[in-house]
């Protein structure tokens, strides 16, 4: 579904409708589903006062800013540069539970994650020599993906201490108080007279399947799953962006791809490879 994102989300944008107008739509409608079925859910639990401030935090990183530099990086650079720098995620979501939640880094991790940002370091520097996007949107992608983990480290903790539709639904309440100051205005700017039936249908795949669905499944597994082996999921973007990118809007696939790629998977193996301890909670 994500590795479809990055195409279909261009068919209407920014010509249809801007990044953040998207946004605030697909937050809105997301909030209402998850509040809708936590109705059906509720089990009396109480939320403590202070977590109010952690749901807080997980809407400005998971929701907010997630979706703010995704929409508008995605705007701004090719399907195929913001797929291969969402593959630093799984290096990002190490670093950060080393920071986060005290998770041992060793060397080898520290040689995983400086590949993996060196790759996504090429990947932005070389727009200017190669063409291939944009050094914004690009930059905006690699915060995307940071701001993603720091989500994920986070977030499991509050899974495991309350109903999966209580948090989906505070933390987008929280995500969509942040986002409407920045839609607002766009929202009212859409002509949705022009809208044709492709158009409608991307708009719907988006708020229904890459955002409520792969945010309900993504923090579902967090239920059994440690951060670290679910951010592995996104192996499989640049694969399908790439051929839906490819297929559909004919970006071509450069050198640099390749290099910035192998640098990437390189750090995210070298990562990944040793056992993901759980963190205390």
């Amino acid at each position: 579904m994500n590795g479809a994102n990055f195409s279909i989300a261009k068919l209407i944008m920014p010509g249809m409708i801007r990044p953040n107008a998207f946004i605030l739509l697909r937050v809105v409608f997301a909030t209402l589903l998850f509040f809708f079925m936590y109705q059906f859910t509720k089990s009396g639990e109480k939320i403590e006062r202070r977590d109010y401030f952690r749901f807080f935090l997980l809407g400005l990183f998971g929701v907010a800013i997630n979706q703010l530099l995704f929409f508008q990086g995605l705007s701004l650079t090719s399907n195929i540069n913001a797929a291969l720098i969402m593959t630093s995620n799984p290096v990002m979501v190490m670093l950060f539970a080393g920071i986060l939640i005290g998770e041992r880094i060793t060397l080898l991790r520290i040689t995983g994650i400086f590949l993996g940002i060196l790759g996504a370091g090429t990947l932005i520097f070389s727009n200017k020599t190669t063409g291939t996007g944009s050094f914004t949107g690009d930059l905006f992608i690699f915060i995307n993906a940071a701001s993603y983990a720091v989500f994920i480290v986070m977030v499991k903790p509050m899974m495991k201490k309350y109903n999966m539709w209580l948090v989906l639904t505070w933390v987008f309440f929280f995500g969509t108080i942040i986002v409407i100051p920045f839609g607002f205005n766009d929202v009212g700017m859409v002509a949705w007279q022009a809208f044709g039936l492709i158009h409608w249908g991307a708009l719907i795949f988006v708020i229904f399947f890459t955002t409520f669905l792969a945010y309900l499944l993504n923090t579902l597994s967090l239920k059994e799953l440690s951060p670290a082996v679910m951010s592995y999921y996104i192996y499989l973007q640049p694969i399908f962006a790439t051929g839906i990118s490819l297929a559909i809007h004919h970006e071509p696939l450069r050198w640099v791809h390749l290099i910035s790629c192998l640098m990437i998977f390189t750090g995210v193996y070298l990562v990944t490879k040793p056992t993901f301890v759980k963190a205390n909670t």
